[in-house]
């Protein structure tokens, strides 16, 4: 009963979409093809769990993969950038033209040299995540304790000594905040991929129901995909309070 209460303290927003959206559809009496309830929807997400669930893990290791591909590619460039200030002057007007290039335009060529499978799903993810790593790691890299950089000069440290006891450790919380921002974008950019090039995961499955006129399984695949993006970004939110507490 406690639970139950706490449950609708916390949640009560949700819950009054839901009734509103119920009632909507009833009064207006729309076509299930226009506008399924909500408990339609829910029916059609516990009539065919499997179907879901196989298409949100194809999805879930997509964006894993490509974030962790993204966030090392950024993280390695800021790097390089801070080792040499003429990379910085190469590399960082680059990245930034890089990503502001749609998405929807880079799908046809990477698809042709990558071809029309997971791989170029991947390089998607690892196009819109690897920016936020770049901008992040750069400025944390450069954002050090008052004097320090100074104090490791006057101790002879190396320039690789400096890099790993003092530049990457004081970068770790803007990593942190790169990995929040980078989370639950990784699984919208897996699912436009999956979406305009019609392979596998919750952006096919959305198409393909879609297209079918299947609106439940169409509205029910947006609430997993959005479920999923949600749970990723409060993962790793947690990932950065954790991360923030050690290194500050």
């Amino acid at each position: 009963m406690r639970t139950g209460r706490r449950l609708i303290q916390d949640y009560w927003g949700i819950l009054l979409i839901l009734v509103a959206w119920q009632a909507w559809v009833i009064v207006n009496q729309f076509n299930p093809i226009v506008m399924p309830t909500p408990i339609s929807v829910f029916d059609a997400l516990v009539t065919d769990p499997v179907l879901f669930l196989e298409n949100t893990g194809i999805t879930f290791a997509v964006a894993l993969v490509g974030m962790t591909g993204g966030m090392i590619i950024g993280t390695s460039l800021a790097v390089a950038t801070w080792l040499s200030p003429l990379l910085s002057g190469l590399v960082s007007p680059l990245a930034v033209l890089f990503s502001s290039v749609p998405v929807v335009a880079l799908i046809p060529i990477i698809a042709r040299l990558l071809g029309y499978n997971v791989s170029t799903e991947i390089a998607i993810v690892v196009i819109i995540t690897f920016f936020p790593s770049f901008v992040f790691a750069s400025s944390g890299l450069r954002a050090l304790p008052p004097g320090s950089d100074d104090l490791f000069r006057v101790l002879g440290a190396s320039r690789r000594a400096t890099l790993f006891r003092l530049a990457l450790p004081a970068a770790m919380p803007n990593l942190a905040i790169a990995l929040r921002l980078a989370a639950a974008h990784a699984i919208l950019a897996a699912m436009i991929a999956e979406f305009l090039m019609g392979t596998s995961g919750l952006g096919y499955l959305f198409a393909k129901t879609n297209d079918e006129f299947q609106t439940e399984q169409a509205f029910g695949t947006s609430i997993v995909a959005t479920a999923i993006s949600v749970a990723a970004f409060l993962l790793a939110s947690f990932v950065e309070r954790r991360v923030r507490a050690h290194f500050s």
